[in-house]
């Protein structure tokens, strides 16, 4: 067979379903080779949004997405989405076609060395120089981007060396497990909590990438602890229930930071720093740090580590509830942060003005969606507020990109977590700045028959740039730019598409979208002053 072939079959053999990408002429004998293979190449409108796609896909499977772009332009195009993915520990395998060995020497049309260039943002990358290696190539490529913490690997394929005659076999897959803390780790870490006045557990996305939701549920019941979640950590614990002191992250301060300031220990689950800084939250560096999560922490000045469990974060947990001491704590404190955070949220579920607050769009999304739909936020000011005011019930419903951070992630995000969950109501929450770095993908949802819900927040200008301007100088620059008609252009796309026009029209018209069952399109203008209204009211807050 080919070497393509061979590549392909190792790919079915580690259990791809799709490759997300955009063909190329050196990668001519991969496609060949998939129109007779099981995997379903999803051509995409552009390359970073093919890599988008394949890091959700891994992050709500836990298995790698594929992506695949061709040399030189192509190849740049995906870095981006590589990197996020890498930084948000997704995981996800990237396949670039390249230029023959023959002409590597020397310069060469659209010729670079893409194992360099993709070196930064992966755990591993190489390129095949012998149609041999191609399953070990492949195997090794799945078994690092699995590792914890999982991110990105990518395979550089030759031309040359994709159409050469081979022989050899996929590898067998051997998937190792993660261990266990050992018993004196768990019991020093029981004893830590027990003599702590006020533990506060940090949950990060490990605790949903680790499925262990319900172990530390448990243990935050048996020990009387309060949970506050990072943005990409949302969902680790029900915002009904009483201990969750919901969402941290936003700078500055906010009714969680007198939580954190009433702390004398931090129970970092599941948490990597690039989430949330922890000169953030623990200015001084003063509050000790019980951490607890796959792999050691990173060194940090503010994060100081008292104790670590290291490990399967599911099981530990387990075994930390067993030795736990059940306990009741004065937390009087955690009923007060609680209380002002959702009433805020419920104050604005009557507002009527136009264009719409933020607060009201967020009241009403959440209002209409099921507790395992999913919603997923872009890049900028509506990040913000979707990250402090959409409360979640379970992990990975509420995604919110937190390491690259990119724009125009929504919209192919959507479309890569409708194809996953077909069964759940998906919402692409995206302004309009971001939404036009990613809007032609929606010919790709209109394509594949994909119901996706897009609800757009249109200010015409990149709002969060504007308030953090607007904070540091009082005045904003060259934030501004034109839009289309996003109505005719989300029709001309196949799209049904409502435009809201009154400040109460929101909630029916989610209702409608929902209904329909077809890709969908909402075009809400939304009222950013509103940003530096937060700004003010946060500043005045006192513990």
């Amino acid at each position: 067979m080919k070497a393509a072939e061979l590549m392909i079959k190792c790919l079915e053999r580690e259990g791809v379903e799709y490759i997300f990408g955009v063909p190329g002429e050196e990668n001519l004998d991969i496609m060949d080779a998939l129109l007779d293979s099981s995997i379903e190449f999803v051509v995409t409108r552009h390359e970073t949004n093919a890599a988008f796609m394949a890091g959700t896909y891994g992050r709500l499977t836990g298995k790698p997405g594929v992506c695949l772009a061709t040399l030189g332009p192509g190849a740049t195009n995906l870095l981006t989405g590589v990197a996020n993915s890498n930084m948000d520990h997704s995981p996800i395998i990237a396949i670039t076609g390249q230029a023959g060995l023959d002409r590597q020497h020397k310069i060469s049309h659209q010729y670079y060395d893409l194992v360099s260039i993709f070196e930064p943002v992966t755990k591993w990358n190489t390129q095949v120089k012998k149609a041999e290696i191609i399953p070990e190539v492949v195997r090794k490529a799945f078994d690092v981007a699995l590792s914890e913490k999982p991110g990105a690997t990518h395979i550089d394929l030759p031309e040359d060396i994709a159409g050469v005659e081979v022989e050899g076999n996929p590898l067998e897959i051997d998937v190792p497990t993660l261990m266990e803390a050992g018993e004196r780790v768990i019991k020093d870490a029981a004893k830590l909590i027990e003599q702590a006045k006020h533990p506060l557990i940090l949950a990060g996305m490990g605790v949903g990438r680790g499925q262990a939701e319900d172990s530390l549920r448990a243990l935050a019941e048996k020990a009387d602890l309060p949970v506050v979640h990072t943005f990409m950590g949302k969902g680790a614990i029900s915002w009904k229930n009483d201990q969750s002191l919901l969402t941290a992250g936003i700078s500055g301060k906010d009714y969680i930071t007198c939580g954190f300031e009433q702390s004398d220990l931090i129970i970092a689950i599941g948490f990597d720093i690039a989430e949330y800084p922890p000169k953030n939250w623990n200015p001084d560096g003063e509050s000790p740090i019980l951490h607890i999560d796959t792999i050691e922490a990173e060194t940090d000045a503010n994060y100081p580590v008292k104790h670590s469990v290291i490990g399967d974060i599911n099981e530990n947990l387990k075994q930390l509830e067993k030795v736990i001491s059940s306990t009741e704590r004065d937390n009087k404190w955690v009923e007060n942060v609680r209380e002002k955070t959702i009433n805020e949220f419920q104050s604005y579920a009557d507002d009527t003005s136009y264009p719409v607050k933020p607060q009201k769009i967020i009241h009403d999304l959440r209002s209409v969606m099921n507790e395992e739909d999913i919603v997923i936020s872009d890049v900028g000011a509506h990040k913000m507020w979707m990250a402090r005011m959409y409360h979640t019930f379970e992990p990975n419903t509420c995604l919110i990109s937190n390491g690259l951070a990119s724009m125009g992630i929504a919209v192919p995000a959507a479309i890569s977590a409708k194809m996953v969950h077909p069964e759940r109501n998906v919402v692409a929450v995206v302004g309009d700045g971001a939404f036009q770095m990613s809007s032609a993908e929606l010919e790709t949802a209109k394509r594949l028959n994909l119901p996706i819900i897009i609800l757009l927040w249109r200010d015409g200008g990149y709002g969060l740039i504007e308030w953090k301007q607007m904070r540091e100088f009082n005045r904003s620059s060259n934030i501004k730019f034109g839009n289309p008609d996003f109505i005719q252009l989300a029709r001309s796309y196949g799209f049904e598409a409502i435009g809201i026009e009154e400040g109460g029209e929101l909630k029916d018209a989610i209702k409608k979208a929902v209904e329909m069952n077809k890709p969908v399109l909402i075009d809400c203008p939304v009222d950013y002053s509103e940003n530096m209204k937060l700004t003010e009211k946060l500043g005045e807050i006192l513990c």
